[in-house]
């Protein structure tokens, strides 16, 4: 039914994962599709810092896999950024609220998800 929505199109590769066709006819695999995503990211935070952004780290799902997880990674590299981690997305959530706390305390995080 979403497929009728969208301007490009979803078809099966040779080893059976979904890509996409592009407008110009291009096909792109979900990797390349998600480096064209942090390229972006990385371009925005690089326009802000004025500074050149090599390293980072990525955050994904929690109930992504182990392949998942490497195409994340891979994504990253195509962007041209050296993915230090890929960390699951309720962790960097905790990770983020304790960055500018200096008292001990116990929290709890919720991943209430997004799609």
């Amino acid at each position: 039914k979403d497929m009728k929505t969208v301007s490009y199109k979803i078809v099966k590769a040779s080893n059976g994962d979904a890509w996409v066709q592009g407008t110009d006819g291009k096909m792109y695999s979900p990797s390349q599709i998600g480096a064209f995503t942090l390229m972006k990211m990385k371009e925005t935070a690089e326009s802000y810092l004025n500074t050149p952004v090599k390293n980072a780290v990525v955050t994904v799902p929690a109930y992504f896999n182990d392949s998942q997880r490497q195409a994340t990674k891979d994504a990253g590299q195509i962007s041209g950024l050296n993915v230090l981690r890929v960390i699951n997305e309720p962790t960097a959530a905790a990770l983020a609220y304790g960055m500018d706390k200096t008292e001990d305390k116990i929290i709890a995080v919720y991943d209430l998800g997004g799609g």
